[in-house]
């Protein structure tokens, strides 16, 4: 029985997402022999500092490094008899990475094994450290803390938009000026769009009072869409079955909302036409906003880029552009 490695001192500061998993590895975790009693491992937990006891390390040999062969909760070895063998009672699938995996994707491994601990394993496979259960879950809250700092339109994350608060109005202007540069040439070039329509919606100026509606839940479902992709992009999921599903979901929810809409506005407005142009606007403009919203952050992220930008401004300019040409192409096409 021994411990793992001499302990490290504390990083200054918290470790940097994305990263590798190593800047989380402690190295002062208790490690025994398949052959030590519980009673053996106990006297180590009690007579040397770990930076976790909740799990302990079982490898072929007691000294790193070894193989290893498992992992032994706190709560089964407090349990068992005295004279059991660690080998007994030692979990043999444990979640493990190699060095240099992602942090991100690594803490959701652990995650679902349901685990208290990572383990860590070098390029040889030998046993390096374990990612203690208070490192995970710093992990994760740091994880979620920049998701919604992203989902927000901020750079890097909830950190930086707290200095943005407090930042020059020189500064403030160079962070948000191009955003709202590029959303006044998505305005100017709705404003076009829409004067190209303006004799089918001076024939019915009731068309224009869904113009918002449309828009808005087109907007609605493909924020949902880009939480979903940005999310998956942070750990690691399958993008493949995630745009499969997403671009099936964007249908059905326009086809839902369509179902509601059509009597709602048939019964306020006594317009078959106009309840039959909306609703077939919802279902395109959805449909379309989800492709839009699952498929820009994956291409910005493929080329490098932050992926928090494709879930911002320049998505949202897209799709209220695509849900307007919907919604007047529509109008036209049942009204004439």
């Amino acid at each position: 029985m021994t411990t793992a490695h001499a302990s490290q001192p504390p990083p200054s500061a918290p470790p940097r997402l994305p990263g590798p998993v190593d800047q989380y590895v402690s190295l002062r975790i208790p490690v025994c022999g398949p052959t030590d009693t519980a009673e053996d491992v106990l006297a180590l937990l009690r007579a040397t500092p770990h930076d976790s006891v909740a799990d302990v390390a079982v490898c072929t040999q007691r000294r790193t490094p070894s193989e290893l062969l498992g992992l032994v909760p706190l709560g089964v070895l407090l349990a068992a008899p005295t004279g059991t063998r660690a080998v007994e009672l030692v979990d043999a699938d444990p979640p493990v990475v190699a060095l240099g995996h992602d942090s991100e994707q690594a803490a959701w491994k652990a995650v679902r094994h349901g685990e208290s601990s990572l383990a860590v394993v070098d390029q040889d496979g030998s046993f390096h450290g374990l990612v203690p259960s208070s490192r995970l879950l710093g992990l994760l809250l740091r994880a979620h803390d920049e998701d919604f700092a992203r989902l927000g339109g901020y750079l890097a994350s909830s950190s930086a938009a707290r200095v943005a608060m407090e930042e020059p109005v020189a500064r403030r202007l160079w962070h948000r000026l191009p955003w709202l540069v590029l959303g006044l040439a998505g305005a100017a070039l709705s404003a076009w769009v829409v004067g190209l329509f303006e004799g089918r919606l001076t024939a019915d100026v009731q068309l224009a009072f869904f113009i918002p509606g449309v828009i808005y839940l087109a907007d609605a479902v493909g924020t949902q869409t880009e939480a979903l992709v940005v999310r998956g992009l942070s750990v690691g999921t399958s993008l493949r079955t995630s745009l499969r599903l997403e671009a099936l979901t964007g249908p059905m929810l326009g086809l839902l909302l369509a179902a509601v809409g059509w009597p709602a506005i048939w019964l306020a407005l006594g317009d078959a036409a106009i309840a039959t142009t909306v609703s077939i606007a919802l279902v395109a403009a959805c449909s379309t906003a989800t492709v839009v919203a699952a498929v820009l952050p994956v291409l910005m992220a493929r080329a490098g880029r932050d992926p928090a930008f494709g879930s911002g401004p320049l998505a949202t300019v897209i799709q209220d552009l695509l849900s307007l040409v919907i919604y007047l192409v529509a109008a036209v096409a049942v009204m004439g």
